[in-house]
C-alpha cells in the first residue's frame, strides 16, 4: 500500500457520484450506501494519537497547545487573501513557537505538510476543514472505506463503466496532446502515445473530448522488499511520464494557460516521503499493537482510528503508522494484519536503525517500527526477519502539489477558450477545494464533464463552513483548548475591550452564539 485516503462527511462530489455506482459486494445498494452505513455503525476515532519512549502514550489528550502568537498567526492566515500567499512557504507566515505545538504535530502528520510547503495550500485546508477542528486531534472527523480504495472505490467504478460500454486500455504512455490555437479558441487535435514500445497517434475532431491528468504524485515510485532497499538511482528532478507529458503540453501555451509543471516537480528532496506495508500474523506483535490502540486489529472494525505518530522521532524519520479495518484486501488471510508505516524524513537516521529510511530494506524498516511500539530489543531483528514481511515504497513527488506556487501554476480545469479538452486531478485548479483528496479528483472530473458537455446541473459546492459563524466560533473554542475567552491570558487593554463588547452585545443573538460556542459563559 503506497498510502490511503482520509475522507470526511462533506466530500459532496464524491458522495454525489458514488450514490449512482452499484456496490460489487452487496446487492441492490450503492457504494455510497456501503460507505455511509459502515461509518455510521463503526465510527472512526483514535484512542492514542501519538506515542513516545517506545510505545508509551504521549498524552496529547486532544489538546492543541497553541500559544497566543501562534493562534493569532493562524487566524491571520485564515483571512489572508490567496493572492497574498502566492509563492510563500508556511514557515514565512507562522512563528517559530508554532512548530512545537500539538496543532502542528497533528496537522503535519495527518496531511503531510512540511515547513516549506505552500502557505496558500495550508490556508485552503484551514478554510475547507474549519468545521473539523474539534475532530482533528482524535480523527473523529474522518471516514474510511471498508477495504483499500482500489477495491472499495475504483473497482466498482471500473465495473460500472465497463458495463456501460466504456473501453479501458492499459499499458498506454501518453506523450503529448497537440493543441491548436485558433484566435480565441483552443482545440485538441491529436494524441501522441506509446504502446508496447511503438509510437502511435489518434487524430481528433472538435467533437472528441480529451480529459488530461497532468502530473502525478506517485510518478516514478520506487519499491523495495524484505531484503532490498528501493533503487533510487534513476530518479531525476522533473523526470517522469506524467511530468514529461505535462511539459510537452505546457510548451504549447501562449499565456501560461496550461500551467507550470516545473513549479511542482523540480525539487524531489522537498517533495518526497516513504511508506511501508508490514504484514504479520504474530500474536506477540499484535499484543503490543493492541496495548497502544486499545482495540483488537482482528475484529474487523476501526483499529488505530488513523495514524499513530511517534512523537520522539520528529528529528529522525518522523514516523507514523496505522492499521485500518482488517482485512484491507478481500483476499487477505483472516489472521494476517497489514500495518501501514510512513515517514516524512527519508534522509535522516532512525532512532533505532541508524540509517536513512530510503536506504533501508523492508526488514530494517520493520525493526524501527517494532522498536517504537515497545517490542523487546533482543527480539526485534528475529521478528522483523521471520515474523513479518515488509515492502517499501519511496515516492519522490508525493508532496509535489504542496510546493509554493502562484495561482496560474495550475491550469484551470477547462482553460478559457478550450473547445474539447480539460485538465483533471491534483494539478488542475478549481477554487476553494483542497488537493491530495479523492474529492478534488472527482470535483475536477465533474467540472470538466459538465462544462464541455453543457450539462445543465450544478457541481456541488465546496462545503461552506468558512462562511458559517457558528463553525468559526466553535473552531476558536477548540483551538484554544476549550477555554472561555475570560480564561485566556489577556492584556489589560484586551480585558477592557472585552467588557465593552459584552455590554454591547448583551441580550442579542451574538451573545447567544458566543455562549453556545463555549467562548462565553452563560449568564
Amino acid at each position: 500500500m503506497r498510502g490511503g485516503r482520509e475522507m470526511d462527511n462533506h466530500f459532496e462530489c464524491m458522495w454525489d457520484m458514488f450514490r449512482s455506482v452499484p456496490s460489487i459486494e452487496t446487492p441492490n445498494v450503492s457504494v455510497l450506501d456501503e460507505y455511509y452505513w459502515l461509518n455510521k455503525h463503526d465510527p472512526n476515532y483514535s484512542l492514542c494519537r501519538a506515542t513516545e519512549d517506545c510505545g508509551k502514550d504521549a498524552h496529547t489528550d486532544k489538546m492543541f497547545k497553541l500559544d497566543k502568537e501562534s493562534a493569532m498567526a493562524l487566524s491571520k492566515l485564515f483571512i489572508t487573501k490567496e493572492e497574498d500567499l502566492e509563492d510563500k512557504k508556511i514557515e514565512e507566515v507562522l512563528p517559530e513557537s508554532f512548530w512545537n505545538t500539538n496543532f502542528w504535530l497533528y496537522w503535519q502528520t495527518m496531511f503531510a505538510f512540511q515547513k516549506w510547503s505552500s502557505a496558500l495550500e495550508m490556508k485552503r485546508y484551514l478554510c475547507r476543514y474549519v468545521h473539523h477542528i474539534d475532530g482533528l486531534p482524535d480523527f473523529s472527523a474522518l471516514r474510511f472505506t471498508k477495504y483499500n480504495q482500489y477495491e472499495s472505490m475504483i473497482l466498482p467504478l471500473q465495473r460500472y463503466l465497463e458495463n456501460h460500454g466504456v473501453k479501458i486500455e492499459y499499458g498506454i504512455d501518453v506523450k503529448n496532446v497537440i493543441i491548436e490555437h485558433q484566435n480565441d479558441r483552443m482545440i485538441a487535435k491529436q494524441i501522441i502515445f506509446e504502446k508496447d514500445g511503438e509510437e502511435n497517434t489518434i487524430d481528433l475532431i472538435e467533437d472528441d473530448l480529451v480529459f488530461i491528468t497532468n502530473g502525478c504524485c506517485t510518478d516514478t515510485s520506487c519499491y523495495g522488499d524484505q531484503t532490498t532497499a528501493p533503487d533510487l538511482s534513476k530518479i531525476k528532478n522533473g523526470c517522469g511520464e506524467s511530468w514529461d507529458m505535462w511539459k510537452n503540453i505546457a510548451s504549447q501555451a501562449k499565456n501560461n494557460e496550461f500551467g507550470n509543471p516545473e513549479k511542482f516537480c523540480n525539487n524531489v528532496d522537498a517533495t518526497n516521503w516513504m511508506s511501508a506495508t508490514i504484514a504479520t500474523s504474530d500474536d506477540e506483535i499484535i499484543k503490543y499493537i493492541t496495548d497502544i490502540c486499545k482495540r483488537d486489529p482482528r475484529s474487523g472494525k476501526v483499529t488505530t482510528g488513523g495514524i499513530v505518530t511517534v512523537k520522539d522521532s520528529t528529528q529522525n524519520w518522523y514516523l507514523s503508522w496505522t492499521i485500518n479495518r482488517q482485512p484491507q484486501f478481500k483476499s487477505q488471510d483472516k489472521n494476517m494484519i497489514l500495518v501501514w508505516v510512513y515517514s516524512l524524513n527519508t534522509d535522516k537516521k532512525g532512532n533505532y536503525v541508524k540509517k536513512a529510511m530510503r536506504e533501508c530494506t523492508g526488514s530494517e524498516v520493520c525493526e524501527e517500527w517494532l522498536y517504537h511500539i515497545g517490542f523487546p530489543k533482543d527480539k526485534i531483528k528475529e521478528y522483523a526477519n521471520e515474523k513479518c514481511n515488509t515492502t517499501t515504497c519511496y515516492m519522490p513527488y508525493i508532496n509535489a502539489f504542496f510546493q509554493p506556487r502562484k495561482n496560474e501554476d495550475r491550469p484551470l480545469v477547462v482553460p478559457k477558450g478550450s473547445v474539447n479538452f480539460a485538465f483533471l486531478g491534483q494539478f488542475a485548479e478549481t477554487p476553494r477545494d483542497t488537493i491530495f483528496t479523492t474529492e478534488y479528483s472527482i470535483r475536477t472530473g465533474m467540472e470538466a464533464v459538465y462544462t464541455l458537455l453543457n450539462v445543465d446541473r450544478a457541481v456541488p459546492e465546496v462545503w461552506g463552513s468558512k462562511y458559517d459563524v457558528r463553525e468559526l466560533l466553535k473552531a476558536c473554542y477548540y483551538a484554544i483548548d476549550k477555554k472561555r475567552i475570560d480564561d485566556v491570558p489577556l492584556t489589560f487593554a484586551e480585558k477592557q475591550l472585552l467588557k465593552i463588547v459584552r455590554k454591547k452585545i448583551k441580550g442579542t443573538d451574538i451573545e447567544l452564539l458566543l455562549e453556545e460556542s463555549g467562548l462565553f459563559d452563560e449568564r
